[in-house]
C-alpha cells in the first residue's frame, strides 16, 4: 500500500490500548469468513447479514455499546464507543443496526412505559426484532415538523392513515416507530405523538421505492385505517417532538460514520494499488494526490469527531459540531466514491448490474457510487445542515 492513513496524533491510555487490542482479539476469533468478505467487498448488508453479527456480540454481552448495564448494554463510555466502532470497522464487520439499538431503543429507555421496556428493548439486543422509522413524508422531510398524517383517538385505539416515505428497511422490518399528528397547535412541533406498531397490522402496506443504485433500500409505507392500541403511544399525546429530538441528541455525533469512511479510504487505496498494476500505462498522480487530501480532511474530522466526545463527557454543548461533521463526511464520502469510479475506468462502469444478479467487483463499485449519491441528503440535507451553522454563527 502507497499510502497509510495518518493518526490524530493522540496518545492513547494504556487503558485504551488495551480495550483496543480485546476488540482486535475479540474479531478475530469470531467474524465468520463470509460476513467479512461481504463488507470487504462492498456488498449489500441486509438483515440476514446483520443478524447474525449481532448475535454473535449479544452472546458475548456486546450487543449495545451505547445502552447502559441496566437494560443489557455494556455501558461502554463515548470514547470506548469510538475505539468499537473504529475496530470493527477497520476489520470488516458489518456497523451495528441503527434504527434499533441506536434510535427507538434509547427514546423507549426514555420515555417508553415498563411494559414497552420490557416488551421491546431484549428482543431489540438479541435480533428478534427489526425496526425501520416512520418519519418522513410526500412535503416533509427535511421540514419534519410540518408532517401530516392523522391519528385520531378512538376509544382504546387511535386509527392512522396517511402516507410514509423514504422508509429505509421497512421491507424487512418487524415494527415502525411513527410520528403521526394527533392535534394541531400554534406551533407545528405541538400535537405531534409518537407510536410503535406492528408491520403486519391490517392496513398497513409497503411499496418499494426502486433508487438509481439499482438495489432496494427505501420503501413507501401506507396507512389505511390502522387501529394502534394507545399502549403503543410512547409517552404523553402530543408530546412526539421530545421523542424526535431526544432520538436525534442520542446520536449527534457520528463514530460509526467517521470510522466509515476511514474503512472506505482503505478500500479506494487497495483499489488504486490493483488498478495500478493492471494498466501500469495510466497515470493515478491526479488520484493519489487526491487520496493524500483526503486523509487529512479525515483526519480532521475524526479530530472534530474527539474534540466533541471530549466535550459531551464534561457536558458540553456541542453546538455546530454534528452539523458540520455530516457535511464533511457527506463530502468525503462522496468523493471517494468518485475517485474509485475514475479508477475502474468506462469499461468498469459497464459492468453495473441489479441487486438480484451477481456484481461483479467493478459493478460493486459504481453501486457505491451511486449509492453515494445518496450521502447528501439522507439524515438531513446539505441546505438544511447549512443553515443550522448559519444560523449558530449569525442568529436566526
Amino acid at each position: 500500500m502507497f499510502l497509510s492513513l495518518p493518526s490524530d496524533g493522540r496518545a492513547e491510555s494504556r487503558e485504551d490500548a488495551a480495550f483496543r487490542e480485546e476488540l482486535q482479539e475479540f474479531v478475530r476469533k469470531n467474524r465468520p469468513d463470509d460476513i467479512e468478505e461481504a463488507v470487504a467487498s462492498g456488498k449489500k448488508i441486509t438483515r440476514p447479514v446483520y443478524s447474525r453479527w449481532q448475535q454473535i456480540l449479544y452472546a458475548h454481552g456486546w450487543a449495545a455499546p451505547n445502552w447502559p448495564k441496566e437494560y443489557g448494554g455494556t455501558g461502554w463510555s463515548l470514547r470506548q464507543r469510538m475505539i468499537f466502532e473504529e475496530v470493527m470497522a477497520d476489520m470488516d464487520c458489518p456497523p451495528l443496526y441503527h434504527h434499533g439499538l441506536g434510535h427507538i431503543g434509547p427514546v423507549i429507555m426514555q420515555f417508553g412505559s415498563e411494559a414497552q421496556k420490557t416488551q421491546f428493548l431484549p428482543r431489540i439486543l438479541d435480533t428478534t426484532d427489526w425496526w425501520c422509522q416512520g418519519y418522513s413524508e410526500p412535503g416533509s422531510g427535511s421540514d419534519l415538523s410540518s408532517l401530516s398524517t392523522p391519528a385520531v383517538r378512538d376509544g382504546d385505539d387511535y386509527v392512522i392513515n396517511g402516507q410514509k416515505i423514504w422508509t429505509s428497511h421497512a421491507h424487512e422490518a418487524d415494527h415502525i416507530y411513527l410520528l403521526a399528528r394527533t392535534s394541531r397547535g400554534e406551533r407545528k412541533q405541538e400535537g405531534i405523538s409518537l407510536f410503535l406498531m406492528d408491520m403486519d397490522m391490517p392496513g398497513i402496506s409497503v411499496r418499494p421505492i426502486r433508487t438509481i443504485d439499482g438495489w432496494h433500500h427505501v420503501n413507501e409505507v401506507f396507512l389505511d385505517n390502522v387501529r394502534v392500541p394507545a399502549a403503543r403511544l410512547v409517552g404523553d399525546e402530543g408530546k412526539g417532538w421530545a421523542c424526535a429530538k431526544y432520538l436525534l441528541e442520542r446520536e449527534r455525533l457520528p463514530p460509526a460514520s467517521v470510522s466509515q469512511l476511514m474503512r472506505q479510504w482503505r478500500r479506494v487505496v487497495r483499489l488504486l494499488d490493483e488498478q495500478r498494476k493492471k494498466a501500469s500505462l495510466r497515470d493515478y498522480a491526479v488520484l493519489d494526490n487526491e487520496m493524500l487530501t483526503l486523509a487529512a480532511r479525515i483526519k480532521g474530522v475524526r479530530e472534530m469527531l474527539a474534540l466533541g466526545i471530549d466535550g459531551l463527557m464534561r457536558k458540553e454543548p456541542l453546538g455546530g459540531k454534528p452539523s458540520a461533521l455530516k457535511l464533511a463526511c457527506s463530502e468525503i464520502a462522496q468523493t471517494l466514491t468518485r475517485i474509485s469510479l475514475n479508477a475502474i475506468g468506462p469499461l468498469g462502469t459497464q459492468q453495473f448490474v441489479r441487486e438480484d444478479e451477481t456484481p461483479s467487483s467493478a459493478g460493486l463499485w459504481v453501486q457505491n457510487y451511486l449509492f453515494g449519491r445518496s450521502k447528501s441528503i439522507a439524515g438531513g440535507t446539505t441546505e438544511v445542515q447549512l443553515n443550522v451553522i448559519a444560523r449558530l454563527l449569525f442568529g436566526d
